[in-house]
């Protein structure tokens, strides 16, 4: 690839360390000649964020706590002063209390729904009406999603209704953004071994059982889910909105 993304600016949400997909999709940004910009949730995230970032020539660094509706209004309030243009926004933000994916589901407490539906699902609202403004020659906002948005997957649980919630919500802004030329999909990635996905019971089971059965008889790796991002950010994608593209070696399509 050469240059799919210069002349782009980019905001990426819920990079945490060099192991999560929002850090693969920022580095492939910047590979590919992208403005970076990236969020982190508090000052205790901001360290290691903002180490991350200088690695990969970020421009900038903004703090945004979902959670606090007056972080995001002061996110898009900060890159308006600053007059960017926005090209292309990630969503990576997911979260779910640890009690809910270790028991069964219908255990759920409606705290531990709330919190999961509005950090999951509810915040990539939030966050496209507050920086689609910004977006003035349209672009392109992407969120991650999996599986269990549409499968029971064991011990997944609330995770998998609020990723329910999450494709949903991208297929109506898709709907209403489109007339603005802002494209708007899910990159449904299989299970990879990142830190927050270690949260759910017996993923080194699942890993195994999607080697075993995928088609490609492998795992997916975030460097794959990258440059899918990378598709959708540039160009590349112009034609694509209101999608769930798979980046799960095809194990979406098995039955058995």
């Amino acid at each position: 690839m050469s240059n799919l993304m210069s002349g782009k600016t980019a905001i990426v949400l819920g990079v945490w360390n060099k192991w999560s997909i929002a850090y693969a999709i920022a580095a492939a940004f910047a590979r590919e000649g992208a403005t970076l910009l990236l969020t982190y949730q508090n000052d205790r995230a901001k360290p290691a964020v903002e180490e991350l970032g200088r690695e990969l020539g970020c421009a900038a660094f903004y703090p945004c706590d979902v959670q606090r509706p007056d972080d995001i209004e002061r996110l898009a309030q900060s890159i308006q002063s600053e007059g960017r243009k926005l090209d292309v926004v990630v969503h990576s933000l997911a979260a779910a209390k640890h009690e809910e994916l270790n028991q069964p589901f219908i255990e759920t407490s409606r705290e531990g729904f709330q919190f999961a539906l509005e950090v999951s699902a509810y915040s990539l609202v939030a966050v496209a009406k507050a920086l689609a403004p910004s977006m003035k020659d349209g672009g392109a906002i992407m969120t991650l999603t999996y599986l269990g948005s549409t499968r029971v997957i064991p011990n997944y649980n609330v995770m998998g209704v609020a990723k329910a919630a999450l494709e949903a919500e991208m297929r109506y802004l898709a709907s209403e953004l489109g007339p603005s030329k802002i494209r708007v999909n899910a990159i449904s990635a299989g299970p990879i071994k990142t830190i927050s996905a270690r949260g759910v019971k017996d993923l080194s089971k699942m890993l195994d059982l999607v080697a075993q059965h995928a088609p490609l008889r492998r795992n997916t790796d975030t460097a794959e889910v990258a440059d899918v991002a990378v598709f959708l950010g540039s160009d590349l994608g112009r034609g694509v909105t209101g999608n769930v593209i798979y980046v799960d070696a095809g194990f979406q399509i098995m039955g058995m």
